[in-house]
């Protein structure tokens, strides 16, 4: 196996014995553990760490109905506690608050596999005491730093069809066997686990729909016909597959110019192996119909996952007109907005911005990405 570095590694490690909780959230299966454990074997000595797995039942129940005396017993002389799934804990808020209070010279690191529980019941109690990061596949530019640029480059259909999950990356020829378990076994976990949905295969067929709409706008309306649900409930819907990081959502950009689009949502996936897995297309680019829709989610996922690794917050559109006028991605950063079109084909990179973005945002500037200049689009040299 392939020990990779994570980009997030040296600023998590920056805060040990800062005096607060560090909290990794992010999908299942994607490093969060293997990371911590990483970190703490070459700052700590085994017998100063502690691993206490909330898949258990029995660590469940003594976090969820534990005293700052219960533990006290269970913190020893450790140094470090790592709790892994805390989301699956109730009011884990409250026990962590207590961690915390009573025991200011240990180090806790609390692993989540979405923020459907966990987000909602920490917030509040641990205000001010922690430092949260949100931890995702591989990215790009931490595959770099590995290997070289021109090994990724050689390896770009590869990621377009499978993705970026550690284990994907990791058992070349394995792929799709691992894709699919994931998407079986652990896709869904926590929506199904922590939510009332009591129709499981409408969020799968939901998925599947959103999957063959990735990089088109979305009616939640159109969706719930076809699934025989209200709008609502599709809203509902998405919003959890949202916080179990499965797929994220942009906004249309608009200033009140006329007939651009105001209310309209487009959605990707945070990862393209995931996305082809829950169609069951493994297809090779050349051979692929929806090879635009590909090179989309692959690139913005992408520009996601490595402003969040390295600690640049920002705010991400699309914009259209009714005229379907339309710029692919709109960031926001600073203050500061740039405007990118996507072309998988490096032919078309000679296309121009639609005359009414330019004419009504002539201080945006915008860029076309091809196969020719993804790289500094997607790694630290960001465009």
């Amino acid at each position: 196996m392939i020990d990779i570095l994570r980009d997030l590694k040296d600023v998590i490690a920056s805060k040990f014995g800062k005096g607060k909780i560090i909290v990794l959230i992010g999908p299942r299966q994607v490093g969060k553990t293997t990371l911590l454990k990483k970190m703490l074997s070459e700052s700590s000595s085994e017998n100063s760490v502690q691993y206490w797995n909330c898949d258990e039942v029995e660590v469940r129940a003594l976090l969820s109905q534990g005293s700052s005396s219960r533990f006290k017993s269970l913190v020893g002389n450790s140094k470090f506690v790592v709790i892994d799934e805390a989301q699956r804990v109730q009011d884990i808020g409250l026990a962590l608050k207590i961690l915390h209070d009573n025991f200011p010279e240990v180090q806790f690191a609390v692993t989540g596999s979405s923020s459907l529980d966990l987000s909602n019941t920490i917030n509040e109690p641990l205000t001010g005491r922690k430092f949260e990061y949100n931890l995702f596949p591989f990215s790009t530019n931490e595959l770099v730093q590995n290997t070289s640029m021109l090994e990724e480059i050689k390896m770009l259909e590869t990621r377009l069809v499978y993705g970026f999950y550690p284990d994907v990356v990791n058992n070349p020829g394995g792929e799709k066997e691992i894709l699919s378990n994931i998407v079986s076994s652990y896709l869904y976990k926590d929506v199904f686990e922590f939510q009332d949905i009591r129709k499981p295969v409408i969020i799968e067929k939901l998925v599947q729909a959103l999957a063959l709409q990735t990089g088109s706008e979305v009616s939640f309306n159109e969706l719930g016909n076809l699934l025989g649900i209200d709008s609502l409930t599709v809203q509902r819907y998405v919003d959890l597959l949202e916080k179990a990081y499965i797929v994220f959502h942009l906004h249309s950009y608009s200033r009140n110019v006329r007939n651009e689009l105001k209310k309209s949502i487009k959605i990707y996936f945070y990862d393209n192996g995931v996305r082809n897995a829950v169609i069951s297309n493994f297809s090779p680019c050349n051979l692929r119909s929806d090879i635009g829709s590909l090179w989309e989610n692959f690139l913005i996922s992408e520009r996601v996952k490595n402003n969040s690794f390295h600690n640049r917050p920002a705010k991400y559109y699309f914009w259209r007109t009714t005229q379907k006028q339309e710029v692919d991605f709109i960031e926001e950063r600073d203050g500061a907005f740039s405007a990118f079109e996507f072309k998988y084909n490096p032919n078309k990179a000679h296309v121009k911005c639609p005359l009414t973005f330019s004419n009504n945002y002539p201080e945006i500037p915008f860029m076309v990405i091809t196969k020719e200049n993804y790289t500094d689009f997607i790694t630290e040299k960001q465009l």
